[in-house]
């Protein structure tokens, strides 16, 4: 039974539930029921026992997210073979060829259902990945003379927010047609700042992962 679970599987299975559910249902139209009638016999009270509300769930789910795609901009960040630029461009390119983002855009999240999903992505974003991850490579370009910008944290925050939020067609329901010209105006926004970022095979990496999206509403 899931209560003679280990702490950390319950957990992860208390996550992997409340995942699916704000995905499906929104996090505002999920409640704690709906999550422990998914448990397989897991209490209310072991739930409380390890989060005190649902938004601490959320959190939670939001950090698992991230944590995974924080861990591969550590990695890159900290290589020693590579520019700034070059740190730049691979950074996007295995963001998007993660086979995770196969799985997310499947299940297609309508974040229009999910403010303070998006909301903790966003905080996540400006807080954390910008500062901490892409920022310093921005810097080290500044260094290397591979990127020309006097303003790295505004660039760094911009990059993200950019590719994350306005070209991700599963916050703004854009389709293949719109979403292709969004990645035209990236990638000449990014050659604007001399960062020659994006290929023909991350372009069409992109329009796969909308293809996928626009099939799975």
């Amino acid at each position: 039974m899931a209560r003679n679970k280990h702490p950390e599987e319950t957990v992860n299975l208390i996550l992997d539930v409340a995942f699916r559910l704000f995905m499906e249902k929104g996090y505002e139209h999920t409640s704690i029921q709906d999550i422990i009638d998914n448990l397989g016999g897991l209490s209310k009270g072991a739930i409380y026992h390890h989060f005190k509300s649902k938004e601490d769930i959320l959190v939670a789910v939001t950090d698992r997210m991230t944590d995974e795609s924080n861990q591969m901009l550590a990695v890159i960040r900290d290589r020693t073979d590579l520019n700034g630029r070059e740190k730049l461009k691979t950074i996007f390119k295995e963001s998007i060829n993660r086979p995770v983002q196969n799985d997310i855009f499947t299940v297609a999240p309508d974040f229009h259902n999910n403010p303070k999903l998006l909301f903790s992505l966003l905080h996540d974003t400006i807080e954390n990945a910008a500062p901490n991850y892409i920022m310093p490579i921005i810097e080290l370009g500044g260094l290397d003379g591979s990127i020309k910008t006097d303003y790295p944290k505004q660039l760094a925050e911009l990059i993200l927010l950019v590719a994350n939020v306005w070209m991700n067609p599963m916050i703004f329901d854009s389709s293949e047609e719109e979403s292709y010209c969004k990645f035209m105006v990236f990638k000449q926004m990014m050659q604007g700042f001399g960062l020659d970022m994006i290929d023909d095979e991350m372009l069409e990496r992109l329009q796969e992962l909308t293809s996928i999206y626009q099939k799975s509403k």
